[in-house]
C-alpha cells in the first residue's frame, strides 16, 4: 500500500502535460531492409560460431556440455510466458502503458518526509521497489534474455521451434499493436518527486545488443521472414532516431562515466545493424578522446568509476563498454585499442591497472559493497572475453588454474580464445 501511495503520488505531481507517443509499426517496404548484410553479426564472430556448430554437429565433445546447457535453458524457456511492456501494473505519466517505465535503482523514501518524497539517493543500495511488476525492467530483462536464448539454440541446433518462440517474444514486445513498445525511454528511471524519467534510464537497453543479436542469428539461419526483419529494423530506426535528437538522449550522450560509455556501444551498434557504418565510424572516432582519453587516467584507472560504492564493479562495466567499442572499431576501421592519447590513459593501461587485483593478491583500496569475490570474478571473465574477442592470447592465458569459465558456460559457444 506505500508503495502504491508513492507512486500515485509520483504520477499526479507530474502526469500533466506528458504525451503519448504511440507510433504504428508500417511494413512499407520502401523503408528497405536497413540491416547489414546477412552473414554478418554485430556482437559476436560469425565465423566463430559457425565453425563450433560444425563441431557440435560433428560429435566433438569439446562443446557437448555447453550445447547441451544451452538447450536445456531454451526448453526451460518454452515454457516460460511472452513478456510486454503492457505487464506493468502501473500507468507512466503519459496515460499509456505502451511506454516503458522504471525507477531509479538507488533512490529511496525519505522517511524524515510525511509524505516521503522527494526520493533520496544512496549510491549501490537497490531500492526493491524499484524492481517489482510496477515497473518495466523486469519484464524486459526477461524477454530480451529469452530472445537471445532461444535464438541462439535455434541457431546450434537448427530446430525451428525455438526460433518461431524467440519471434514470438521479439513480436510482443517490439510490434504487436497490443503490446509493443513504444520506441523511446522518455520515462527510465524516474525519481517520485523529483522527475518522472532521467536520460540515464537509457542504460537499461544495453541488452537490446542480445536482441539484435538473436535478429542476427535467425536472419543469417533463415529463421526470420523479411516482413519481421523490416518491421523490427524500423521500430529500431526510429529507437536510434530517439537516442540521437532527444533531450534525454543528447544528455546521457554527455555523461561523464560507464553512461556516456554505453550509450556510445547502442548507438553504434544500433547503426551497424541498421547498415549505417559511416555514422558509427564518427561516434567511434570521437570516442578516442571523449571515452577513452576522459574515462581513464595515465595510471589505467577510471576516476570516474572509483568514486562509486561499487567501484570494483563499475570500473569493470566501463572497461566492458569501452572494449565493446574497440570490437566495433576493428570492424569499422578505428584502432580505438591502440590508441594512445597524450595527456590520459587508454584501454591496455586499464586492463594493466586492474589485473593484479583480479588475479594476484592485491587488495581493492576502494569501496565495494557486496561481494568483493563475485567483483573479481566478473573482471577475470572480462579479461577471457576480450581475449577471445580481440584475439589477445596474453588475456585468455590469465584464465588457466581454475579462473576459465565452466566446460557448460553458453561462452564457449561464443568466443574462441587463440593459441598461445
Amino acid at each position: 500500500m506505500r508503495l502504491l501511495s508513492f507512486l500515485l503520488l509520483f504520477y499526479m505531481l507530474f502526469a500533466c502535460g506528458s504525451e503519448s507517443s504511440n507510433q504504428v509499426i508500417d511494413t512499407d517496404k520502401t523503408v528497405g531492409k536497413q540491416v547489414a548484410v546477412r552473414g554478418q553479426l554485430t556482437n559476436l564472430d560469425l565465423r566463430t560460431l559457425q565453425n563450433i556448430k560444425a563441431a557440435i554437429h560433428n560429435g566433438n565433445d569439446h562443446f557437448l556440455s555447453a550445447y547441451t546447457t544451452l538447450l536445456k535453458d531454451a526448453d526451460s524457456v518454452m515454457q516460460d510466458r511472452l513478456y510486454a511492456v503492457t505487464d506493468k501494473t502501473t500507468v507512466p505519466p503519459s496515460g499509456d502503458k505502451h511506454d516503458y517505465l522504471s525507477l531509479g535503482p538507488y533512490w529511496w523514501p525519505d522517511t524524515t518526509k510525511p509524505d516521503s518524497l522527494p526520493w533520496i539517493r544512496r549510491d549501490g543500495e537497490v531500492n526493491p521497489m524499484t524492481r517489482g511488476s510496477n515497473v518495466d525492467e523486469p519484464s524486459k530483462d526477461a524477454a530480451f534474455s529469452n530472445i537471445y536464448t532461444l535464438a541462439l539454440a535455434a541457431y546450434f541446433s537448427d530446430n525451428d521451434r525455438y526460433a518461431e518462440r524467440a519471434r514470438e517474444q521479439l513480436r510482443v514486445w517490439f510490434l504487436d499493436e497490443a503490446t509493443r513498445m513504444n520506441p523511446n525511454l522518455k520515462f527510465g528511471q524516474g525519481i517520485p518527486g523529483r522527475n518522472t524519467g532521467r536520460g540515464i534510464g537509457i542504460i537499461e537497453m544495453i541488452a537490446l545488443g542480445n536482441v539484435l543479436t538473436g535478429m542476427e542469428l535467425l536472419a543469417a539461419n533463415d529463421q526470420l521472414p523479411e516482413e519481421e526483419e523490416i518491421a523490427m529494423n524500423q521500430w529500431l530506426t526510429t529507437f536510434t532516431d530517439w537516442l540521437q535528437t532527444s533531450e534525454m538522449g543528447i544528455a546521457e550522450r554527455e555523461w561523464h562515466n560507464n553512461h556516456g560509455s554505453w550509450y556510445d556501444v547502442q548507438v553504434v551498434a544500433l547503426l551497424q545493424h541498421l547498415g549505417r557504418p559511416e555514422e558509427a565510424r564518427i561516434i567511434l572516432m570521437t570516442a578516442k578522446e571523449k571515452r577513452i582519453a576522459a574515462h581513464i587516467d595515465p595510471d589505467g584507472s577510471q576516476p570516474h568509476e572509483l568514486e562509486r560504492t561499487k567501484s570494483l564493479g563499475y570500473s569493470t562495466m566501463n572497461l566492458r563498454g569501452l572494449t565493446r567499442l574497440a570490437y566495433y572499431g576493428q570492424k569499422l576501421g578505428v584502432d580505438l585499442w591502440n590508441y594512445r592519447p597524450e595527456d590520459g590513459g587508454d584501454l591496455q593501461a586499464a586492463y594493466a591497472y586492474l589485473q593484479p587485483y583480479a588475479f594476484g593478491p592485491k587488495v581493492w583500496p576502494y569501496e565495494q559493497l557486496g561481494s568483493i569475490e563475485q567483483a573479481k570474478a566478473k573482471t577475470r571473465y572480462l579479461f577471457y572475453e576480450t581475449g577471445a574477442m580481440l584475439g589477445i592470447s596474453a588475456y585468455c592465458d590469465l584464465m588457466e588454474g581454475g579462473n576459465s569459465p565452466s566446460p557448460s558456460s553458453r561462452s564457449h559457444l561464443l568466443h574462441q580464445c587463440p593459441p598461445s
